[in-house]
């Protein structure tokens, strides 16, 4: 049954700016910054800090009452002037918030204001704007918004390479990495972007570093047009909003779009598609991997067949994630998000046909209010999605398995691996363990062989 609510309780999402503050810490020598108040710059540092164990330095136009009624126009260029003088970025990424949306600054003719009246011979950072309106969205649109602004701004036509253009959504660092590694491996240029493996999960400084080493250089950015092809992860992203999408308006690069590649069968399409575009056979170390993998799941799958799970995130991510599960034998009896694509359930359709036959049901737009009225419903097995379902766990008593953004109750969420055959792997043994846990601590018996 359903009840009439006037407001969102507990949102199942975060802030557009949010993701685009991330997306910009992707790219070298960069400083996010947000055109609105001060308190929209701590809010999202801390979420940030909180997840990556990771400093991170996000400038603001401080908005106050006077900016609010006559607009925020000279806040932002003094700004963008003391962040230029002080931190000497190459790059400022500004996203706006609600009041600077709402009151309807013209951010792009500021920054052309900013440009003329404060050159003077010295060079200029390249100024990078994305419209981020937190009242719609989540932070993962804000997180493509910028990825797609940032395209635009510096993606010249040239000269034809081999280079691949990878678009890889909002995935860990780790994951990051991996995919990197696998690049490397099939011996194909790569243009990654974002690329916060570093800057987000860096080593120790000897001193603070107000911008962090690494990033995705703005040079190497220019040389996205004359790539050969651009893939993109992302289910419910639709080309009108993402940057192959763009690349392949301008500049004719064909987009290859992809669902994040968790399970053997994404996985599978996501190599093939590598081995087409570069030529090159599978290495071995990857079919190692596969073999590996599927062993794996005839060895657990005793303990996941019809489980029931209650799945929670991103779309992107619960579309990818459904379809791996039901790939393992479990059922996701709810397939939640307070994203509001309308693509949620087609795409989820797409990846497992048999939908409907295995009572999979769909929400998107909710809140966590929502889903535990599922949940005292469906009574699943157990949660899975990030640390703000914890509540709903903990009063309910259901396990919950923590994936995605953010993980704030948990060390190391910036290094868990999600894609490809190593992070399915991972995921799996970390699923079948939450089973077997469960399963352990209910037993009168207290045994210790599974």
């Amino acid at each position: 049954m359903k009840h009439a609510k006037t407001a969102t309780q507990n949102a199942c999402k975060l802030c557009n700016p949010l993701g685009a503050c991330l997306a910009f810490r992707g790219i070298e020598n960069c400083v996010p910054f947000l055109h609105g108040s001060q308190g929209c710059a701590t809010y999202i540092r801390r979420y940030l800090i909180s997840h990556y164990k990771e400093p991170i330095d996000i400038a603001s136009s401080n908005f106050h009452e006077e900016s609010a009624v006559f607009g925020g126009s000279h806040n932002l260029k003094i700004g963008l002037k003391n962040v230029s003088d002080q931190y000497k970025p190459e790059v400022i990424g500004v996203a706006t918030t609600c009041l600077s949306e709402t009151i309807g600054d013209d951010v792009p003719g500021i920054l052309r204001e900013y440009k003329k009246e404060f050159k003077n011979g010295s060079p200029m950072p390249i100024l990078i704007h994305a419209s981020t309106p937190s009242y719609q969205g989540s932070h993962i649109d804000g997180f493509h918004a910028a990825v797609r602004a940032t395209v635009k701004t510096l993606a010249e036509k040239g000269e034809p390479q081999e280079l691949i253009n990878l678009f890889p959504n909002m995935v860990s660092p780790a994951d990051l990495r991996y995919l990197k590694e696998i690049f490397s491996d099939f011996k194909a240029p790569l243009l990654l972007l974002p690329d916060y493996s570093q800057t987000m999960d860096g080593g120790p400084w000897g001193e603070y570093h107000r911008i962090p080493p690494g990033g995705t250089p703005a040079s190497a950015i220019v040389r996205a047009g004359s790539a050969k092809a651009s893939i993109e992860f992302g289910s419910t992203l639709e080309a009108a909003k993402s940057a192959a999408g763009y690349l392949d308006d301008a500049f004719g690069i064909p987009r290859h779009h992809l669902s994040l590649p968790i399970g053997i069968k994404e996985s599978d399409r996501f190599f093939s598609l590598l081995e087409t575009l570069t030529g090159h056979a599978r290495p071995e170390k990857y079919e190692d991997e596969r073999r590996r993998l599927v062993d794996a799941y005839a060895d657990g799958h005793k303990y996941v067949f019809e489980k029931r799970v209650i799945l929670y995130g991103e779309e992107d991510l619960v579309v990818a994630m459904t379809a791996f599960l039901s790939e393992i034998g479990m059922t996701p009896v709810l397939c939640a998000s307070g994203g509001k694509s309308g693509l949620l359930k087609r795409r989820i359709k797409e990846l497992v046909p048999e939908m409907d036959e295995l009572g999979i049901k769909v929400r998107e737009g909710v809140d966590f209010v929502d889903i535990e009225d599922e949940a005292k419903v469906l009574q699943p097995d157990f949660l899975i999605g990030n640390s703000k379902g914890y509540t709903m766990s903990r009063k309910n008593d259901i396990p919950l398995l923590r994936l995605g953004f953010p993980i704030h109750d948990r060390f190391g969420g910036q290094r868990m691996h999600h894609l490809g055959y190593r992070g399915t792997q991972e995921l799996f043994d970390r699923i079948v363990n939450t089973v077997i846990e469960q399963r352990q601590n209910a037993s009168s018996i207290g045994y210790t062989y599974m």
